[in-house]
C-alpha cells in the first residue's frame, strides 16, 4: 500500500466516520461530506498516475464540479433552515413540517 493510497483511504474513512458520528449541526455534516468528496477527487486524480497512464481524464474535473454544486446547495439549505428555524442544530429541525 503506497502512501498516497493510505492517505486517500484514511481521509475517506475519517470523513465517513465524522459524517456518521458528528451530526449535531448541519455545517459539520456538510464539512464531513465535502471532505469525503475531496478525498474521492484526490483518489481519482492520482489513480491514472499509479497505473502509469498519463492521459487526460475528465472524471475528476466533473466530480470537482459536482462537489462545488453540492457545497453551494448545502450552504443555501443551511441559510434557509437557519432563517426559518433560528438554528442549524439538526435535532431541532422538523423537515416534514411546513
Amino acid at each position: 500500500m503506497t502512501l498516497v493510497h493510505f492517505s486517500f483511504c484514511s481521509a475517506f474513512t475519517l470523513g465517513l466516520t465524522g459524517l456518521a458520528l458528528h451530526r449535531a449541526h448541519l455545517l459539520s455534516a456538510l464539512l464531513c461530506l465535502e471532505g469525503v468528496m475531496l478525498s474521492m477527487y484526490v483518489g481519482l486524480s492520482s489513480w491514472p498516475t499509479q497505473i502509469s497512464l498519463f492521459s487526460f481524464s475528465l472524471v475528476p474535473m466533473l466530480m470537482l464540479t459536482f462537489s462545488a454544486c453540492e457545497a453551494g446547495t448545502g450552504l443555501a439549505l443551511m441559510v434557509a433552515t437557519t432563517r426559518t428555524h433560528g438554528t442549524d442544530n439538526l435535532h431541532n429541525l422538523n423537515l416534514l413540517q411546513c
